[in-house]
């Protein structure tokens, strides 16, 4: 019997043990339900997290080597079940080589305070309300850099830290403002090469060095600004905003992935969800208190825009 075919006997009879212990001690019975429901909750949490990645199609591949590897031992296809085994063995050493980053932002995460955000605990209504707000700003200022074709680079902090990242800048520490934002990129100033880090709805720093994408995929059209914004977001969970200097064009990226082209609503949209919504939840009464900055810049078009919102989630989420 191989090696594989022999862990997976060794699972199965490890399992029927831990039955056969259950059915003499029926207090074990809770451990096991709660055991279940812990393994199936980690199971559900990495499946939907692989799936907006590129680790699902690795999964994919990984599940049809295992069914491959499985067969051949049945059938005895000697030859075929050794190389697979022998690949499912090392494998996994490579695959940790290949995925590093992705790794790397599964333990920081473990880090954070999502336990605590699960369980609804310190969740502050004028924090959601203060992010909304600062969302709109944001989107105010990329349609100012982008209508004067002003480079700008906006990367905004999610659960992992990037206190390293804003070592690289200068450190400002001020409230979130379209036209601080604005100003920090205007060409040939101190300030205006690299990005600014939003962080704790403040603009923690500015003229941050990003680390750059190596993704020989991305179009020629895209420059440095671009690449920035990808190899942030591959390496953290931040999201960033990018205006193009040379067509004014705004682009998002998150997840490792790019949105290229972006119009105003569609920008606030993506960031309302990925900031507010997947944060605080989905808090029904937070449309019914709109910020006084909001109703002071979209006194005609904030009743219009929270109308389309939802209707445009489907299309805009990647």
């Amino acid at each position: 019997m191989d090696f594989f075919s022999s862990n997976i006997n060794g699972f199965w009879e490890s399992i029927m043990g831990y039955i056969t212990d259950i059915s003499s001690n029926p207090f074990k019975l809770i451990i096991f339900i709660l055991d279940i429901l812990i393994v199936g909750y980690i199971v559900y949490r990495f499946i939907k997290s692989a799936r907006n990645s590129r680790v699902w199609q690795l999964l994919k591949g990984i599940v049809l080597i295992v069914i491959i590897t499985l067969l051949s031992g049945i059938f005895e296809f000697r030859i075929l079940n050794w190389l697979l085994t022998i690949f499912t063995t090392y494998g996994v050493i490579a695959l940790m080589v290949i995925f590093q980053p992705e790794l790397r932002r599964m333990l920081e995460q473990l880090g954070t305070n999502k336990f605590t955000k699960f369980f609804g605990i310190g969740l502050e209504k004028n924090l959601e309300t203060k992010t909304k707000e600062d969302i709109y700003k944001i989107v105010i200022a990329a349609k100012e850099l982008s209508n004067s074709k002003t480079g700008g680079l906006i990367v905004m902090e999610r659960d992992i830290q990037l206190d390293d990242i804003m070592d690289s800048g200068v450190k400002i520490d001020a409230d979130v403002s379209p036209q601080l934002i604005v100003n920090l990129f205007v060409p040939k100033t101190p300030l205006h090469d690299g990005a600014i880090i939003i962080s704790k709805n403040k603009i923690a720093a500015a003229a941050c060095i990003l680390p750059l994408s190596d993704d020989r995929q991305i179009t020629k059209g895209l420059g440095t600004r671009h690449r920035a914004a990808l190899g942030i977001s591959r390496e953290t969970d931040a999201i960033a905003v990018v205006i193009s200097e040379e067509t004014g064009k705004i682009s998002i990226a998150k997840d490792g992935n790019l949105i290229v082209d972006l119009k105003e609503e569609a920008l606030k949209n993506i960031l309302i969800k990925n900031l507010v919504t997947k944060k605080f939840g989905d808090n029904q009464n937070a449309k019914k208190h709109t910020p006084k900055f909001i109703k002071k810049h979209n006194k005609n078009n904030i009743a219009e825009e929270d109308k389309k919102e939802k209707e445009n989630e489907e299309n805009i989420e990647k």
